[in-house]
């Protein structure tokens, strides 16, 4: 049984949400943040990234960058950019981008799910990462990104998806990337009732993006509950914000790999090693960058071409979910096996990059500062869920989901 429970929401009025929405704060660094919020007070970055509104040589960890998100969440309320909506109640968020539609809850979900593993993690976390936003949710007191979070089918919660998408919505705007938003609120506890109801005849949701936020706000409300005397389970602090999507509508894009050397080798030596020990290679004579068509499928882009290799059918047996995964099996037998690159984590001399970027960008940097790209076919969410199931952990940069989910535009006070 899973507990998602409606909220109220601290939110920008639908004058300003446009202007509030910001991207989240750990998909851009310092710099670009505060190229992002030239010329714009309301972005929500000064609130995720409040070292932006202080000198540009400060910590970003520092004590004082909390304290100054804490008091400009402060300031927007009492300027009245955001106001409380009045009412606990539930959410539904939808996203386009270039055609493709997701839409999901938006609620807040049970700590101790998490704790007993009924909400489903695949990646590990940092610990200099989770205590960061640790800090930033206790000092401010609200979680103020959401967890991306995914469910397996139920045709009853598409179908009040379906419904309370109909009317008018609350926000409805295209960012700056193109990508639309478009929230809408329940506005009756009979609707409240079915999604709560609905949620409990689940047995699992599954984290898509956002570890390390889950991970810090269940911390936070472990500290919380150890802090009230009077603690009855009732407090905000044990549930955190949380985006709730069928998989069903989720779309997985390409995590591609760069590398900064060949570990010694020759070209032609390194693809007769890869031919050894990995896969079919052909050289791919297309006029475009080769992009992976089929799981076990990978392009390398090397010495100015592109090539195709086929995983040998060996290295793809195996009864655990996780080591049929392509990043799985190209890391064991090509970036560790051949490379020497143990810890993709910390090695330096591997870089990746998000497939919204494209290929050619891989092009580019090969041009520049790599020596070598690989393009990489998607994880799906069946191999995510199947991963998560068995309680194992995917490798780095397995999956990036787009679009993003925009920050700043409802917020869970604790």
């Amino acid at each position: 049984m899973i507990t998602v429970k409606p909220f109220e929401a601290l939110r920008p009025t639908k004058k300003k949400a446009q202007l509030c929405a910001a991207l989240p704060y750990d998909v851009m660094s310092s710099r670009e943040a505060r190229e992002m919020v030239k010329d714009n007070p309301y972005s929500f970055l000064h609130v995720d990234r409040a070292e932006i509104d202080l000198p540009i040589e400060t910590n970003i960890y520092d004590e004082c960058v909390y304290i100054r998100a804490r008091e400009n969440l402060s300031q927007l309320e009492k300027n009245g950019i955001y106001i409380n909506d009045g009412k606990r109640r539930y959410y539904f968020y939808r996203q386009i981008m270039n055609g493709h539609a997701q839409t999901g809850i938006v609620g807040c979900a049970l700590i101790d799910d998490y704790i007993e593993g009924r909400i489903k993690k695949h990646e590990f976390t940092r610990e200099d990462k989770e205590i960061d936003r640790i800090k930033h949710v206790d000092t401010c007191s609200a979680h103020t990104g959401p967890i991306f979070l995914t469910y397996k089918y139920s045709s009853c919660l598409d179908e009040i998806i379906v419904k309370a998408t109909q009317g008018e919505p609350i926000y409805d705007f295209v960012a700056e990337d193109g990508v639309r938003h478009t929230v809408w609120a329940t506005e009756d506890e009979k609707t409240d009732l079915q999604v709560e109801n609905e949620f409990k005849r689940l047995d699992a949701l599954y984290i898509a993006d956002g570890h390390h936020r889950c991970a810090s706000a269940v911390k936070v409300g472990l500290k919380r509950r150890k802090e009230n005397k009077n603690h009855t389970g009732n407090e905000e602090y044990n549930y955190f914000l949380s985006v709730i999507f069928p998989s069903s509508s989720l779309a997985i894009l390409d995590y591609n790999r760069l590398l900064r050397d060949l570990n010694g080798y020759t070209e032609s030596e390194l693809l007769s090693l890869i031919q050894e020990k990995v896969g079919d290679v052909c050289e791919f004579k297309g006029n475009e960058p080769y992009k992976p068509q089929e799981k076990h499928t990978v392009g390398i882009y090397l010495g100015g071409k592109w090539y195709k290799v086929k995983f040998h059918q060996s290295i793809c047996e195996s009864e655990r979910a996780v080591d049929r995964l392509d990043c799985a099996i190209l890391q064991k037998h090509f970036l560790s096996g051949i490379l020497g690159i143990s810890d993709p984590r910390s090695d330096k001399r591997i870089d990746f990059a998000g497939g919204i970027r494209g290929l050619s960008y891989l092009e580019e940097r090969c041009g520049q500062d790599m020596v070598m790209a690989i393009s990489m076919y998607p994880t799906s969410l069946e191999d995510l869920m199947a991963v998560a199931d068995n309680g194992d952990v995917m490798p780095p940069k397995s999956t990036w989901f787009e679009p993003k989910l925009r920050s700043g535009l409802l917020i869970h006070k604790i």
